[in-house]
Order: structure tokens, then C-alpha cells, then sequence
């Protein structure tokens, strides 16, 4: 089940989301069984609505309102059980609380899961012991995402990530008409190349957390929590991996050597997938464009990115992708392993 591309008036269900209110949600939250105190707070999400809920007598909760028409509820479904099966694994992630033996919950035509409240710190990506453990960690998700794949998640490959923004896009009016000749002809360019790159490594795809960045990640007492799985989906290996590389290319060497050198000590690393960095990075700038043009009817979206849909935002999004054009023909980083 792949995102949502329509561009029709909300319905009734898109448009109840977006008006989602506090009394709704901690009627739903009471529904399966707690006691909210009336403590509530937005958490940072945009895709989905998520608030912190205090529980009368305990400890408070996450609760995590779905985005209408993205995901059937089986896909939502998959992604709560990868993640139970690593928790399984003593692996640190955040899975779902489990009510009467079901983690997806309905009410009133939102649908909604609970969570243990997790907090932590971002990690210190210049930090050699955070790398380590971000590679031993991811490794050992890797290692458990290999044994078997995701029957209603979707796999990342050029078509859903670049070309149906692409698409999205320019039939939906968004790029400037003055901007449309050159905005195709860099596009149409860096996916033709971004093709040939997955065509000569031809990965293997196994199931992802899918998002691996430093905002999904918690640190707290020495070790980090991974959180949201919200994007899982089959895809190389090294999509996990590529966003905790930062700086000059030394920088990054340097990063690389300590994120896989931890990393292959508990699951096999193919370095072809180096290769993929710099075209999984212009894919990520592509689709998240048509992400947000995409839910640009949502009105948290005009409030919390305003900068989108300008010409500004457009003339700036056009040099990116001639910037990563230049960058997927230079040399990929190598690693030689331990």
C-alpha cells in the first residue's frame, strides 16, 4: 500500500484528521481501557497526529492517530509486528502497547496505536561509542530483516520515491510555468541516473526501519532507543544507514569505517550498496517535495512550512538536484572491511 497521491477536496475522514481535537483524542485513549488525568501534548509529527496523554495513577502514554488513505490497516499492522519480533530480540526500539492482544485501535473513524513514553537525546554523531552502537544496532535490525520480507509494506525504489513525486508534481501545478523546462530536464537527468545506479548494484532488499536518521533515534542512560517505523518498507540496507554520515568527505570516511566496522561484526555488509549513497540522498530530496505537496491541503502543513510551493523553494530545490548530478558522478565512498 503506497502513499496517498490524490489531490481531490479532503473527505469527511481527511478532513475529521485534520481537526482532530482534544477531547477526541483522550476519548479514544479512554476507550480501550485508561484512565486519562487531561494531561495532553502535540508531539512533533506531521505525517501523523501523536500526543504525550497522562494516565490517572501511572505513567504517561504516546498515542499515535493515523493519517486517513496512507496506510491499509495489515501495512500499519506489519510495522507494529517487525518491531514487536525486535524487542523479541532485546533489540531497543519502541513497539506498540498490545490491548487485548491488538495494537492497531479504532474510534469514531481515526485509527490509533498507544506507546510507552520514550525520551532521550539525540545522538552525538561525532561520537565514536554512539557510531558504534548505531552500527551493532542497526546491523543486528538488518540481521532480523533479512530472514523474511514484508508481504504489505512497500519496497523503495526509484518509481515511488522519485518518479511518482515527479509526476505528482508537475500534474498537479506546483513547479512555477517558468521554472517547468528547466525543473524536467535536471529531473528527468538524475533519475535516468539514479536507475542505472540500482541496475548496477542490483541490492538486496530486506526489511528496513526505512527512515534511519538522528531524529528517529533516542539516547538515554549510554544506549539509543530507534523509534518510529513509521516508514519501514524492503529496500538495501544502506538506506539505514547513509544519514548518519555527515560532513567533508574525510569526515564521512572516517564515520563510515566506525558505523561498519561495528556493524559487520553482526550482519554481512555488501559494499556495492555504497554506491547507492548519493542517489538514495537525491531520491530523499525528490520525494520529500512531493511529500509535501502531497498533503498540502493539510493545514498543519501551510502553518509549519511556509517556505514550500515559492518560487524561492523551487529555484532552490532546482540547484540541489544539479548539485547531487555532480555529486553521483564523483567516486562513491569505500570501505575495505575489517
Amino acid at each position: 500500500m503506497t502513499e496517498q497521491t490524490s489531490s481531490s477536496k479532503p473527505s469527511r475522514q481527511t478532513s475529521s484528521f485534520y481537526d482532530l481535537g482534544p477531547e477526541q483524542v483522550l476519548q479514544a485513549v479512554e476507550s480501550v481501557g485508561f484512565l486519562c488525568d487531561g494531561y495532553q501534548l502535540g508531539l512533533n509529527s506531521y505525517e501523523n497526529r501523536v500526543y504525550q496523554i497522562g494516565i490517572e495513577d501511572g505513567e504517561s502514554i504516546v498515542a499515535k492517530f493515523y493519517r486517513p488513505n496512507r496506510w491499509q490497516d495489515e501495512t500499519i499492522i506489519e510495522e507494529h509486528d517487525f518491531t514487536l519480533e525486535l524487542e523479541s530480540m532485546d533489540i531497543p526500539v519502541v513497539p506498540p502497547l498490545l490491548i487485548e492482544g491488538k495494537s492497531l485501535h479504532h474510534y469514531r473513524g481515526h485509527r490509533f496505536s498507544l506507546y510507552p513514553l520514550q525520551v532521550g537525546r539525540a545522538p552525538d554523531l561525532e561520537n565514536r561509542t554512539h557510531m558504534e552502537q548505531l552500527g551493532r544496532y542497526f546491523a543486528r535490525i538488518h540481521a532480523l530483516g533479512a530472514e523474511s520480507g514484508f508481504q504489505h509494506r512497500p519496497e523503495l525504489n526509484v518509481h515511488n520515491f522519485g518518479d511518482d513525486a515527479y509526476e505528482f508534481l508537475m500534474e498537479n501545478g506546483f513547479i512555477p510555468p517558468e521554472l517547468e523546462s528547466a525543473y524536467e530536464k535536471v529531473i528527468e537527468g538524475v533519475l535516468d541516473t539514479i536507475e542505472l545506479r540500482f541496475d548496477a548494484v542490483q541490492p538486496k532488499n530486506i526489511r528496513l526501519h526505512g527512515d534511519g536518521h538522528p531524529g528517529n533515534i533516542l539516547w538515554k542512560h549510554g544506549a539509543p532507543y530507534i523509534v518510529d517505523f513509521d516508514d519501514a518498507r524492503m529496500g538495501p540496507a544502506v538506506q539505514d544507514l547513509w544519514m548518519f554520515l555527515s560532513g567533508d568527505r574525510a569526515q564521512m570516511l572516517s564515520s563510515l569505517d566506525t558505523l561498519l566496522t561495528a556493524y559487520s561484526q553482526f550482519h554481512d555488509f555488501d559494499c556495492r550498496e555504497l554506491a547507492l549513497i548519493e542517489p538514495l540522498r537525491t531520491l530523499r530530496i525528490i520525494h520529500h517535495s512531493g511529500w509535501l505537496a502531497k498533503r498540502w491541503e493539510d493545514p498543519a502543513f501551510k502553518r509549519a512550512f511556509p517556505w514550500f510551493n515559492t518560487q524561492n523553494f523551487w529555484q532552490d530545490h532546482i540547484l540541489s538536484l544539479k548539485e547531487q548530478t555532480a555529486a553521483m558522478q564523483e567516486l562513491p565512498l569505500q570501505w575495505h572491511g575489517i
